[in-house]
This record gives structure tokens, sequence and C-alpha cells, in this order.
């Protein structure tokens, strides 16, 4: 069992998958200390989707950006950290969607430091969902001192959406707030402000000009491009929307 656990360490990106070979989480290596986790489920009509968050590495413990989608790939992701000798110290959601808080429950269970918003614990009551056990109520939040903040740039994909900043890394987690390239519109659009995404996505521009990597909520990882690429798609939906009301 060690010499499996050995080299499950060493690769950079690892594919987990239940006994029916459904995958359930994948783990790629983004730098020495952060690795994206990409957790799966089934949404109908788009098929299998993938969404991402990020597992950082403070010393000898281990912080989460978003939690898995699947209880099972969350226990998959705890698994793997615990395997590499770290204690899982806390978690940030970046949103009330399923895909960014879907396992604050389980994090909870396992008294596992959680924290969202406070904009964020009021979207997850009025869903009838379980809170955060810390609440963020400011704009800006130093999640791990010195390594991860959280900033609130104002709505877009949702009311509550916020971003989380690795300074020494210089990597921008935008969750579903950014897009990634393949994305040809917004995609889910049903909690946004659409008129406000813009305006919120220029906020986070000029704060992180200097992001070597920008990871979305779902797709590939890219560069600073991506926050231009949402703002436009953003300006684009604004427009159309605009049209069709005055119409």
């Amino acid at each position: 069992m060690k010499y499996i656990i050995l080299f499950l360490l060493l690769i950079p990106s690892i594919v987990f998958a239940n006994n029916e070979g459904t995958k359930e989480l994948k783990l790629k290596k983004l730098s020495d200390n952060v690795y994206q986790h990409i957790s799966y489920k089934r949404v109908e009509p788009w098929g299998l989707i993938g969404a991402s968050g990020l597992v950082v590495i403070n010393g000898t413990e281990a912080h989460m950006i978003d939690t898995p989608w699947t209880t099972q790939g969350t226990k998959q992701l705890i698994e793997w950290i615990e395997a590499k000798g770290l204690t899982i110290k806390s978690a940030v959601v970046t949103h009330f969607h399923e895909d960014a808080s879907g396992d604050i429950p389980l994090l909870n269970d396992l008294k596992i430091k959680t924290y969202a918003t406070s904009l964020t614990n009021k979207l997850l009551k009025l869903n009838q969902k379980e809170v955060s056990s810390d609440e963020i109520s400011s704009n800006t939040f130093e999640f791990i001192d010195g390594v991860a903040s959280v900033f609130y740039p104002g709505a877009g994909h949702t009311e509550d959406n916020i971003v989380v900043w690795l300074p020494n890394e210089k990597i921008l987690f935008g969750g579903c707030f950014v897009k990634s390239l393949k994305n040809k519109n917004l995609g889910y659009t049903g909690d946004a402000n659409i008129s406000e995404w813009p305006n919120s996505m220029q906020k986070v521009i000029n704060r992180y000009p200097d992001a070597k990597l920008v990871v979305p909520g779902h797709g590939e990882v890219g560069d600073v491009s991506l926050l231009k690429h949402t703002q436009a798609l953003a300006l684009s939906a604004a427009a159309s929307n605009k049209k069709i009301n005055k119409d």
C-alpha cells in the first residue's frame, strides 16, 4: 500500500474513479504548493461537467478553496491530502452554488474550519443549506496569512461570488465568476447579475494585473486574458438583455 501512495504523490496529474468507472476527482499540480482539484457531476442536458477548486499547502497544513462537487470527490481529496502527511486546516467557498459549497456539511462534521461570506451564508440559508462554521464579514479577508486572500468584487455569476488570490504563486482563483476561453457565453445565469458583472470584473482586472495563472470554475486554467474574455461575454449579454427589454 505504501508504494501505491508514494506513486500517487509523485505524478503531476491523478484521476480517481468509482467502481463504475465514472470520474470523481482529478488533481493537477499548478505549483509546488498549489493543486487544482476537478470534480465531476452529471448535469442534464449538458452531461458530465467538471468543476474546479484548489488545495493550497502551507507548511504541514492544507487549505481547500471550494469543496469538490460530490461527497465522494471530497472524501477522495481528504484521503489524498492526508496521504501526503498534511493536516486539513480550513476551507473557503467562493459562492453558494453546490459546485463550490456543496460539502460544507461534511467538513463541518469533521471539525475542519469552513469560511464563507455573510452574503453566501445568507443565500445558503435561503436555500435550506448548511452554513459555514466561520463567517467573512468584509470585502477583503486574509484566508491564510501572507499566502491567500479573499476579495469580493461585487455581483456577477452570483450576488455573492468572491475570488481568492495567492500572492506568492501569482495564482488567482476566479471560480465561476471567471469563464474559460472555450466558453462562448456566460453559461448558467439563473442567479447572475449580468448588468453588474462587467463592473465587478473590472475591479478584479485592476487589482490583479500580474496574475500568472487564472483558474476558472469550469474549464482550462489560463492567464489574465480570461478576465477580459469574461468581461466581454458579460458586456455582450448585458447588451442583448437591454435590446430585448427595449423591444
